[in-house]
């Protein structure tokens, strides 16, 4: 008997099925006779309206991944190890990940195909739905037609289960029993203790400080999937004791708290890691969004002028917009691409172009990224997520080679964003998007000066349920803008690994 599944707003559904109707700002699931529909969240007059359109065709779920590498007449600089900075070798990283995880990392094939396994998982909310902002438009007195991908309608709230299931799924079909990873607004944290959930894995995380205290009901989601959640930086490893002997009241980062997964993850033979952005098989897994979404744009008749997206590592921005740098480069279409960073950690505009360490103990391998300098701890910002040193290197090589440009805004004009956004959308965003929210009306308000008639993209990547008390502070006037402190950079960067 087939499970039912629960899609997003605006969704039909039919438990057996992985094709979607786009109709209008409509999705809804192929009817097929002889199957018992069911609705979710109770749409079912804007379901049914959409099923009775003559207007519709369907968008299938992806049933391969993108590589953007394969495509790109200049490779990106490979991977060093951490103590020889010699180039990677796959069996220098088989204590961390699973043979096909390694194989993904490493691969120049163009598209890799989807476990069956996966994308039955994936059913549960893809196709995800590409909506027109009309009534943010409305508001704006913009000419520009606004679309979102919203990713919002996972389990977890998010896209990371887009990568989170696969990496269970590997780390499960090669026998390996726990996984360790960390988080910072816990959205990959719960998305890889729900993956685990399904396939029988044990679950541990390391939650970064700020967060662990500032979002509990996070913290609860994740124990709820099965996993142990500790507060990072900890006394469980060697890393974290080092961190807090120098300051125990350290917030946390993402860079310590991958440290102490990759820690736990080497020292024991039965734990594999998973990390939720940053590395090349993450993005890749990543741009079922953008598969998905030049399908969804095809059917409205449009084609983007301006691709927006937040990116803190990278992985949410890499899957909207990898699909559609591919064509870009057949010469297809020329959007421009433009990537949003917190002012308070802005990696892409503020940071070196270097090989420096994924984590902030030196113990993942050197990557050639943007980076603030892995031992940089950026102040305790609303958007979690984004508080990392470094950007993907596969992100940061397209930056470095013209394919996109990047901007950071600070976090009160992002939250302003989010309330205009909230109130004309429906939808309260997390803390992340709400920096492509923020440029996003930027953008709109510009064609309302020159009277341009562009069509926006914006990558939604996550709802704010969780995220309420970050907009308690903003509606009672006490969210203030932290951004970085040039000195603190510096010294940072000073420690930044000398690579020749």
């Amino acid at each position: 008997m087939a499970s039912q599944l629960l899609l997003p707003t605006n969704t039909f559904t039919n438990s057996s099925l992985d094709k979607v109707f786009v109709t209008g700002d409509d999705l809804t699931l192929k009817r097929k006779p002889n199957h018992a529909t069911r609705v979710s969240y109770g749409f079912s007059l804007r379901a049914n309206a959409a099923l009775n359109s003559s207007h519709s065709s369907y968008v299938e779920v992806p049933r391969q991944w993108y590589n953007l590498v394969a495509d790109l007449s200049v490779k990106p600089p490979p991977q060093l190890h951490p103590k020889t900075f010699e180039p990677i070798k796959p069996e220098d990283l088989a204590h961390l990940f699973p043979n096909e995880i390694i194989k993904q990392e490493e691969t120049l094939e163009r598209f890799i195909d989807i476990p069956e396994e996966v994308l039955e998982i994936y059913k549960l909310w893809r196709p995800t739905p590409l909506i027109r902002a009309k009534r943010l438009e409305k508001l704006l007195h913009t000419p520009a037609r606004i679309y979102f991908k919203y990713e919002g309608g996972s389990p977890a709230g998010s896209h990371k289960p887009n990568s989170a299931v696969p990496q269970a799924y590997y780390n499960a079909k090669e026998g390996v029993k726990n996984v360790v990873t960390e988080t910072g607004a816990g959205q990959w944290g719960s998305s890889l203790a729900f993956a685990s959930s399904l396939f029988g894995l044990d679950c541990e995380v390391f939650q970064v400080a700020h967060t662990y205290q500032q979002k509990p009901y996070r913290r609860l989601m994740m124990q709820t999937w099965g996993a142990k959640v500790h507060r990072s930086p900890s006394e469980l490893t060697e890393a974290g004791r080092r961190i807090l002997q120098a300051d125990p009241s350290s917030t946390g980062s993402l860079g310590i708290a991958i440290s102490e997964a990759v820690e736990v993850a080497s020292r024991n033979e039965d734990t594999k890691y998973c990390l939720g952005s940053v590395f090349n098989h993450v993005l890749l897994h990543q741009t079922v969004i953008g598969e998905e979404c030049i399908k969804q744009m095809e059917e409205y008749g449009e084609t983007p002028d301006v691709i927006i997206g937040c990116t803190g590592g990278g992985s949410n921005f890499a899957g909207l917009s990898f699909p559609y740098i591919r064509e870009k480069l057949k010469g297809k279409i020329n959007p421009i691409i433009r990537a949003v960073e917190p002012s308070a950690c802005p990696s892409l505009t503020k940071g070196v172009y270097a090989y420096d360490f994924g984590d902030t103990a030196g113990l993942t391998p050197l990557m050639k990224m943007h980076t603030l300098g892995h031992d940089f701890i950026p102040s305790p910002i609303h958007s979690g997520g984004l508080r990392y040193h470094g950007m993907a290197p596969l992100v940061s090589h397209i930056y470095g080679q013209g394919f996109m440009e990047a901007i950071s805004i600070p976090q009160t004009e992002c939250f302003q964003g989010a309330i205009q956004f909230a109130r004309t959308e429906g939808i309260i965003p997390a803390p992340e998007p709400t920096h492509a929210i923020a440029a996003t009306i930027r953008e709109a308000l510009r064609c309302k000066e020159t009277g341009e008639a562009k069509v926006i993209l914006m990558a939604m990547c996550g709802h704010g349920h969780f995220d309420l008390a970050s907009y308690e502070k903003y509606l009672r006037g006490e969210l203030v803008d932290l951004l970085f402190s040039e000195e603190k950079i510096q010294e940072s960067l000073s420690k930044v690994p000398l690579v020749v």
